[in-house]
């Protein structure tokens, strides 16, 4: 009887122990290696942007490898795909911290999946990097207001990237009357639209139309024929490639010819395929990076990505390279690999050099670096400026 007593105290004591593990908000850090989870859009709608994301971000832990690890130990990365799903996200997130045991995770290209990523890593007490989500919502509690404790981003906001569109249509192309096409499936699309009404508006410029669509939808000239009507100067679609090439070249081929501008989203080479690249000309879209815009830390990513891609890297690549390379530089200060360390030195980022320049971290753990504009050429990025965020 004794026995059996000592036996079911101890089973109760080491499922305790199990469940502390768990729980705990602290990776697996035995043996010669470091796990950092790496979560992206590897398949899915969006998968160009997760893909190269996750091109640069492997680099970054490449290169680190190559040049001794952290802490004295070699990273070992764990990849999931969220599939351009949130509940995916949630999903991949969830494995990563409690199954795999990682000590952070970085990724993420889609602001609806950072957000439900970003509820799992705080769940779980684990700091988060998000690579390229602009939505507030991912380092900010929508229904507290208050900033989350263990998730950052190697990004900027849609405040700014909203304002600074506005701001390029009032000043540069000089259009005083706008139509806003906004994907009412998308919070990414949906809030880089309020911010450019707000800023547009404010400025003395009208919106003389606002239509709304839905991913995956196929046929647009309906509400394109709206829009047309109502003689806009410009229009705006803070939306996806997959949709934006569409829309774009079915607005040309009812004529509409003025300008169309757009978000960091549009970035992708299948945007050309899709809209085809004559139908692209005179159109913008506001971003993260561009090769044109030079640096030291920038040049020496273009000629490391190019030697082992084979390819020039897009701005998704270079926020998966400065997300990985800002977390393991946390690491690094930290000295340490317990959370609320990470989490405190990732908080006190000042000076990055990022691949677009020097970033800090703000008081909401956003990124504050430069908004590049882009000029879509003959199906060709052609850089035209960056806008520094003060």
């Amino acid at each position: 009887m004794l026995k059996r007593l000592l036996t079911g105290k101890t089973l109760l004591f080491l499922l305790l122990l199990a469940a502390m593990g768990i729980t705990a908000g602290c990776g697996d850090t035995a043996g010669d290696s470091i796990k950092i989870g790496m979560v992206y859009e590897l398949t899915g709608n969006t998968a160009s942007y997760g893909t190269s994301a996750a091109n640069g971000a492997n680099l970054a832990f490449k290169e680190i490898n190559a040049n001794g690890g952290v802490l004295g130990k070699k990273l070992e990365i764990i990849t999931a795909d969220n599939k351009g799903e949130p509940s995916e996200s949630a999903n991949a997130m969830t494995k990563v911290i409690t199954q795999d045991r990682v000590v952070a995770v970085t990724g993420f290209t889609v602001s609806s999946c950072g957000i439900a990523g970003s509820v799992v890593a705080e769940d779980n007490k684990i700091p988060f990097v998000a690579a390229a989500t602009v939505n507030p919502k991912v380092t900010v509690d929508e229904a507290t207001g208050k900033v989350k404790d263990y998730t950052f981003r190697a990004c900027f906001i849609d405040s700014f990237q909203g304002t600074v569109g506005a701001n390029f249509a009032w000043n540069s192309l000089k259009a005083k009357k706008a139509a806003i096409m906004v994907d009412n499936s998308s919070d990414y699309s949906k809030g880089l639209a309020k911010v450019f009404k707000s800023v547009y508006t404010e400025r003395g410029g009208q919106i003389v139309s606002e239509e709304a669509y839905l991913q995956k939808d196929q046929d647009f000239k309906a509400t394109l024929t709206t829009i047309k009507a109502q003689n806009p100067e410009i229009i705006y679609i803070p939306g996806y490639y997959e949709d934006v090439g569409k829309i774009v070249k079915q607005a040309r081929e009812l004529g509409i010819t003025i300008p169309i501008l757009g978000g960091d989203a549009w970035d992708s080479p299948r945007l050309a395929e899709l809209g085809g690249a004559q139908a692209l000309n005179n159109t913008y879209f506001t971003n993260f990076y561009s090769v044109e815009d030079k640096n030291p830390v920038s040049n020496s990513f273009v000629e490391a990505y190019q030697k082992e891609y084979g390819q020039v890297p897009d701005s998704m690549a270079a926020m998966g390279y400065d997300a990985a390379r800002l977390l393991v530089d946390a690491i690094k200060r930290a000295n340490s690999t317990d959370a609320n360390k990470i989490r405190e030195a990732l908080a006190a980022t000042k000076n990055f050099p990022s691949v677009s320049g020097e970033m800090n971290l703000n008081e909401s753990h956003d990124a504050v670096r430069g908004v590049v504009i882009i000029e879509m050429k003959d199906g060709k990025q052609v850089y035209k400026e960056t806008i520094k965020q003060s």
